[in-house]
């Protein structure tokens, strides 16, 4: 049977300590023990149901946790205060000293900082290659390899990986294959093609309200134990602990996602149509012209579409700059970093979210100064959309007049 997401994250039922619709918050930092032989056995992880304190887990966290997990198919989940988060202590946690990880060239600009610049700290190399280059990928494997990371769909050329074919390669090396599907929630699910482990920012698409950050990891039990153990977890050390108030919210937000992604599918996939028929370079791999498309529409749980995220190359970061600019006073969304919310959000992401990629990789990699990446929104219209931002394209002389378009 086709894995379903959506149902999963139904079929979970919670009662408040009431009776309540949702699930009671946790509003307590620790918790308390009827005998203190309890409290050793919490201690060393034999005390199932019993709770100690709450940067190891609460009872919130634990909710939304198993609710993502199921929503991945894994057996359990972590969640963290952000999404860089809940990816570094993976890293972490699977790799030490001598190390080394195989990393795809376009990934989000925070994970590209810590694997080019912190992780060389503690003698943990990155090879970051064309990850939609399986040759490539298997080329760069060493004796000290230990993962292979990507993302599932790419930030911020929207590079689509061929899941099995990499978790068919970590496999046959003994590597641990790790995916960050925030792009993605509901239209990709990682773990049934061979992921080890699957993160989100929950900042973006799951939350879907922009007004908190938040992270998961997904993965086997015995994983998420090694993150949360008091000895040598990492994500229990390090301290990215989210706060059972946003934990609760997030559950929340997490019961409308499947409505929400198929209408910023939807949105997307009309306006890339338009946009590229105008004669723009448009990257969205619900066009046919995307290298990934067919890969995507192979992998993909066909509902929720090719997901809500745009590119579209303006040509100059200075034409960007003012289009961005225009349709920010137009009303048609914000000039913001981040994705996932209701409005649509634009960014030039050489000089933002990628910024920490020296120039000269961007431009190996495609990441031209006039690219914009939209994050679409929710919108009702999305012809009357169309229309109003052709006009400000137009305005800014990225597209010449159109009495076609106007009609």
């Amino acid at each position: 049977m086709k894995f379903k997401p959506a149902d999963k994250i139904q079929d979970l039922q919670y009662f408040g300590e009431f009776g309540g619709v949702n699930p009671s918050i946790s509003d307590s930092s620790t918790y308390t023990f009827l005998s203190a032989k309890t409290m050793f056995d919490t201690f060393e992880g034999n005390a199932e149901g019993c709770y100690l304190y709450s940067r190891h887990s609460s009872p919130s966290n634990l909710y939304l946790g198993e609710a993502l997990a199921a929503m991945e198919g894994t057996e359990a989940a972590n969640v963290a205060a952000s999404g860089m988060g809940a990816i570094t202590p993976v890293l972490l946690q699977l790799c030490q000293a001598g190390d080394h990880i195989i990393s795809s060239r376009t990934i989000y600009g925070g994970t590209y900082a810590f694997l080019k610049n912190f992780a060389p700290r503690l003698n943990i190399t990155t090879s970051f290659v064309d990850i939609t280059n399986l040759e490539k990928v298997e080329a760069a494997i060493t004796k000290d390899t230990k993962v292979i990371y990507c993302e599932a769909v790419s930030n911020p050329l929207l590079e689509v990986a061929d899941l099995k074919g990499l978790s068919e390669i970590a496999k046959k090396h003994g590597l641990k294959f790790v995916v960050d599907n925030t792009f993605s929630p509901l239209a990709i699910s990682p773990a049934t093609m061979g992921a080890d482990v699957v993160i989100h920012s929950l900042t973006k698409f799951i939350n879907g309200s922009s007004d908190t950050v938040g992270g998961v990891v997904c993965g086997t039990q015995e994983f998420i134990n090694e993150l949360r153990s008091v000895n040598d977890g990492a994500s229990m050390l390090l301290g990215p602990t989210m706060d059972s108030m946003r934990a609760a919210s997030i559950l929340k937000n997490l019961r409308t996602l499947h409505i929400r992604m198929k209408q910023h599918s939807h949105n997307a996939l009309f306006l890339a149509e338009k946009f590229e028929q105008d004669g723009l370079r448009t990257v969205y791999p619900g066009l046919k012209s995307h290298p990934g498309h067919e890969m995507y529409k192979s992998m993909m749980n066909k509902e929720y579409g090719y997901g809500g995220m745009l590119v579209v190359d303006a040509g100059s970061l200075d034409k960007a700059n003012a289009l961005m600019e225009m349709m920010q006073e137009k009303n048609l969304g914000y000039l913001a970093v981040s994705l996932g919310f209701y409005k649509t959000l634009f960014s030039a992401p050489g000089t933002s979210t990628s910024s920490e990629i020296p120039e000269e990789e961007q431009k190996e990699m495609g990441l031209s100064d006039g690219i914009i990446r939209f994050s679409i929104g929710l919108d009702n219209d999305v012809e009357r959309t169309y229309r109003m931002m052709r006009e400000c394209m137009e305005k800014v002389g990225i597209l010449k007049p159109s009495e076609a378009a106007t009609n």
